[in-house]
């Protein structure tokens, strides 16, 4: 680290930051620093205790090499050794403690071919944006600004450190996480970024699928959502990773229950209503996909606009595209699911005691039904059917919902049943008398399976 009144650095004292940032964290910098080396905070957690944000995660720099790391606690996981990178783990918790290094001869788009240890200066220049690369000494409660990202947080801009074509041309994800930050933090893009994102759009598909996803997640769970669709559309990479919902600008729906517009436009507006912290990510992609069938199946004729089975070919959408950015069996059914069951709704009023009692007790219904108030919000507001579920799911006992099966298979046989295809029906049947009332007790079904399929006996 250069002297504090070197020119090429700007230091700042935050004092009182310390008493926010925990014990565990200030224990690695300081016995790093007590054993002689450098040590400070780096990254996102810097910027936002610049911004007075408590942070989430906390990532560290030194000069020690990785060896010298791992000597000097008692568990490290050696993750990156080869660029630098160990875990330090402390109580519950990982910290990211790098090496100070320069990065080199990129190959893929990802990765670099050369690595060298390096100064906290050099470290910081190799990074990716200027908000991103400013050094914390806890310590001294000095903050070190070699990038000018102090004043790109003030002027609420995401920037690059250097050119943005070198930076995007070494990983080129970071043209997805540039998006993020603006989105996320409330920024704008700086011109030159945004347009070297714009020139670069393309090589997004070299980025592996995994973390496509987990940037645009990322994206759609936190504050910024709507604006991160925006952004992901104005620089390009929408069409390059979900051409499917680029496809829904200009598809138009019918004024009476659309008019916030077009489906984009619908999309846009259920994002805006989503809460800016904490959405599940199954719920985020149910809305960004619930609707991606619109775009193939819009009809028109004398009494209208029509999407007729878009729920249906909206699954089958979607199902290629979770296969396509590699989500998880588990939650891409929950996503499926969720497109599959988004109509039904509509007729909840109407149903049955027995199928409104299983459309309630659906797994995961709780996103079904956040799923279907934004959907009324982003467009007609007529949440009538939402209060109605809330209201059936206050009043219905749960041993209603979910009442214990007052018949088994081994009944059935000790009723002089055959097992084989039948008892399905059967139990079927009883359960459907049961939920609508009409059974109460075992005896109860013992009577109404005599009466109906006694003579299969």
């Amino acid at each position: 680290m250069k002297a504090d009144n070197d020119p090429v650095a700007k230091v700042l004292d935050l004092p009182g930051k310390v008493a926010s940032l925990p014990d565990s964290a200030l224990f690695i910098v300081n016995t790093l620093k007590a054993a002689g080396h450098e040590a400070y905070l780096v990254g996102g957690c810097v910027r936002d205790l610049y911004r007075g944000v408590l942070p989430q995660d906390y990532d560290i720099v030194t000069s020690a090499r990785p060896e010298e790391v791992c000597a000097l606690f008692l568990r490290t996981i050696p993750v990156g050794i080869s660029f630098g990178v160990v875990l330090v783990v402390e109580g519950e918790q990982k910290y990211e403690v790098a090496t100070f290094r320069t990065e080199a001869d990129y190959v893929d788009g990802r990765r670099p071919g050369r690595v060298a240890f390096a100064t906290a200066e050099e470290d910081v220049r190799r990074r990716d944006f200027t908000i991103n690369g400013l050094l914390f000494d806890p310590e001294r409660e000095r903050l070190f600004d070699y990038v000018d990202g102090c004043g790109d947080i003030d002027r609420r801009l995401v920037r690059t450190i250097g050119s943005p074509e070198t930076r995007f041309g070494e990983d080129h994800l970071r043209m997805l996480r540039a998006v993020r930050f603006a989105a996320n933090l409330g920024f704008d893009l700086e011109a030159e970024t945004m347009a070297a994102v714009k020139r670069q759009a393309r090589e997004i598909k070299r980025i592996s699928a995994e973390r496509i996803r987990e940037e645009l997640t990322k994206v759609f769970t936190r504050p910024g959502a709507q604006r991160g669709m925006e952004l992901l559309d104005e620089s390009g990479l929408l069409a390059e990773i979900l051409p499917e919902v680029k496809a829904l600008q200009g598809v138009e729906q019918p004024e009476t229950f659309h008019p916030e517009g077009d489906v984009w436009q619908h999309l846009l507006k259920m994002l805006s209503l989503m809460p800016a912290e904490g959405t599940d990510p199954r719920l985020a992609w149910g809305v960004i996909l619930h609707d991606i069938g619109k775009a193939v199946t819009r009809s028109v004729d004398d009494r209208g606009v029509h999407f007729y089975g878009h729920a249906q070919q909206g699954e089958e959408i979607a199902r290629q595209i979770m296969e396509r950015l590699r989500f998880s069996g588990s939650d891409s059914e929950t996503v499926l699911e969720l497109i599959r069951r988004h109509m039904l709704f509509m007729n909840v009023r109407e149903m049955r005691p027995a199928r409104l009692k299983r459309f309630l007790r659906m797994p995961d219904f709780h996103l079904h039904l956040e799923l279907h108030r934004l959907d009324c919000l982003g467009s007609h507001g007529m949440i009538e059917n939402y209060d109605f579920c809330r209201a059936q799911l206050a009043e219905i006992p749960e041993e209603e919902l979910r009442p214990p099966r007052l018949l088994t298979g081994k009944d059935l046989i000790a009723m002089g049943f055959r097992p084989g295809p039948l008892f399905s029906t059967i139990l079927q049947e009883v359960e459907e008398a049961q939920l609508n009332g009409l059974l109460a007790s075992a005896d109860d079904a013992r009577r109404f399976v005599r009466e109906r399929w006694g003579a299969e006996r």
